[in-house]
């Protein structure tokens, strides 16, 4: 069995090489490329085949990664994403988690990581670069429960719980609290050590498992 993908990403060059190399795994099959979202749901109102994964390119035009992600999440639940990006960007990687991506790949990584990615997705349920913790990845996937019963959040906390799971840097969030970026980064420390996590990536992973926050 052949797991089917597409490619939506802008640059045609890319989009070609990206299939070429595919086309070489074994176990995964190419069929088309887009060059944006918008290309993307025509094909997928078109009658073509849905594929299990599309590789998915954050910047492009008409309608860019983000709002795509949002589309497959509402409409093709069943499809995986695997965002592809030129930056190792947390904001990003966020952002499209909340979309509905289950992956995060920079698009100069080697074949190899890409083969990788692919076998992750389809085996795990993720796959996530080597910044967000390996803990946060599997409670993504929801194969591993965080042992937070019992922890108690102020309002505070919860209050920048929900800004961090946001696009706002931590100076805006401060402007949002009426604080400063010093308090906000002791909020952000004290649910670090109540909830054994690292990363504001695992902070909103924790609020979306946890339905603090509305997706």
């Amino acid at each position: 069995m052949k797991y089917s993908i597409v490619i939506a990403d802008d640059h045609l060059l890319i989009a070609r090489a990206l299939t070429e190399i595919v086309d070489r795994f074994s176990g995964y099959e190419v069929l088309y490329d887009v060059p944006n979202g918008k290309a993307l749901i025509e094909r997928f109102n078109g009658k073509n085949k849905i594929p299990d994964i599309v590789l998915l390119d954050v910047t492009m035009p008409e309608m860019d990664g983000f709002e795509t992600a949002a589309w497959l999440k509402s409409n093709h639940p069943e499809v995986m994403i695997l965002t592809l990006s030129m930056q190792d960007d947390e904001q990003v990687l966020i952002k499209m988690i909340r979309n509905g991506a289950k992956g995060y790949l920079h698009k100069n990584a080697h074949p190899a990581e890409l083969e990788k990615a692919l076998d992750s997705l389809v085996s795990k349920g993720f796959y996530f670069p080597d910044w967000a913790s390996s803990k946060i990845l599997m409670s993504i996937a929801g194969n591993e429960q965080q042992n937070t019963s019992g922890v108690k959040l102020n309002d505070r906390e919860s209050q920048f719980l929900q800004y961090a799971a946001t696009e706002m840097s931590y100076k805006e969030i401060a402007e949002k609290m009426f604080c400063s970026p010093r308090t906000v980064e002791s909020y952000r420390d004290s649910l670090f050590e109540k909830l054994g996590l690292k990363t504001r990536v695992g902070l909103v992973v924790y609020a979306i498992k946890n339905k603090l926050i509305q997706l």
